[in-house]
């Protein structure tokens, strides 16, 4: 058993880790304020093989393991939780492609994904079955060569600027044997989107609903085989529960060091506060939970890189423990702040803020602990 990254990893993770110091840090607090969303910088992002980290070498994806995915969304959410958090749902969507589609379809959308000339997002979730993913309802009627869509999809990443939509729909009876997977490209008529949603976090993001009014995608535009897209999309969110994961321990980290430093400078009662022995003890339970959170999502990698038989549990099981916990540290260091750590001054709130959503997505953490128990019960 080794916990040392090999010398590749940790050359992967200098290499994220300065992009993120350079090309996300110094905005982040900008992009949060002005909901800006920056697609220059995931084309720069991209640039590094970050658009298409564990998509294969024949299309020009990185081919890389899900450790390394780890590693790299945990250093991209330091710099930025919530472009970093997109970038994963990105990869998500284009190893979906890359893994389930024919020859033609992998060769048609791939290449430009990789490289982030096109952007994709993932819709499943519906206004009427969010954890009950399998009850959706946006049809998809075969006439001749293309599919008719009907219905809508919410909380889409992406909706409105992306170019790709990876879309879940039904072709047959009820269930999740009904539902198949459509690549559905930005300008087919029939698709439309709705306001930007006013969210708490993940302002440097569009979220909104995607519509589909007798909209008509090429059967040519199925991914792998009908009815087994609930079985592509499931595998999809194995890996993408890590990637929020990973992405929750950079904006934990983050908040730890912050809250490092402050209490260091930080004199109350004629000293420093984190001269205090409670302070540093809050500050060893923040550190050692991060650590059992890190080596969580990294066992929940290497069963998926390994093939495990319990890869799906593992995966939410590091889901369920390092986003609840990464949340509570990012909140306790907002606490050790202060009054300061509620103002905009410090990246606290903001860090606070966008990771509660993490507990949400990719299956809450009620969903998770349904997974587990599941497997358990095996």
């Amino acid at each position: 058993m080794d916990f040392a990254l090999t010398d590749d990893q940790r050359a992967i993770q200098d290499a994220a880790r300065a992009f993120a110091e350079a090309e996300l840090a110094p905005h982040s607090a900008r992009w949060d304020e002005d909901k800006h969303f920056p697609v220059d910088v995931l084309k720069a992002a991209a640039e590094m093989g970050f658009a298409g980290i564990y998509t294969s070498e024949e299309h020009g994806g990185m081919g890389l393991g899900r450790v390394e995915a780890a590693v790299i969304f945990e250093e991209l959410s330091r710099g930025d939780v919530a472009t970093a958090a997109f970038i994963s749902i990105h990869n998500m969507a284009t190893w979906m492609i890359d893994s389930f589609g024919s020859d033609e379809l992998r060769a048609r959308f791939v290449p430009s994904l990789v490289g982030m000339e096109k952007i994709a997002s993932y819709c499943l979730t519906e206004p009427g079955s969010g954890s009950d993913a399998a009850a959706l309802r946006t049809t998809a009627v075969r006439n001749g060569d293309h599919y008719v869509l009907n219905g809508a999809k919410a909380f889409i990443s992406g909706a409105g600027t992306s170019d790709v939509y990876v879309v879940m729909v039904r072709t047959g009876g009820e269930g999740p044997k009904g539902i198949s997977t459509l690549v559905v490209e930005a300008g087919t008529p029939g698709l439309s989107f709705g306001a930007n949603e006013k969210k708490m976090g993940w302002n440097a993001q569009p979220t909104a609903v995607v519509s589909f009014d007798d909209c008509r995608v090429p059967v040519a535009n199925l991914v792998g085989e009908e009815g087994a897209g609930f079985k592509y999309a499931m595998a999809g969110l194995d890996g993408g529960r890590l990637n929020i994961a990973a992405c929750s321990l950079g904006g934990a980290r983050l908040a730890l060091e912050t809250a490092q430093e402050y209490v260091a400078g930080r004199k109350q009662f004629g000293q420093a506060i984190g001269q205090f022995q409670n302070t540093q003890f809050e500050l060893a339970d923040m550190a050692t939970d991060l650590e059992a959170a890190r080596l969580m999502v990294l066992r929940g990698a290497w069963a998926i890189d390994t093939g495990h038989a319990e890869k799906t549990k593992w995966c939410a099981m590091a889901k369920r423990l390092t986003t609840d916990a990464c949340f509570q540290i990012a909140d306790q260091a907002l606490q050790l702040h202060g009054g300061y750590g509620y103002l905009k001054d410090y990246p606290l709130e903001r860090i606070v803020r966008d990771l509660r959503v993490h507990r949400i997505l990719e299956g809450t953490n009620e969903i998770m602990r349904v997974i587990i128990a599941r497997e358990l019960a095996k």
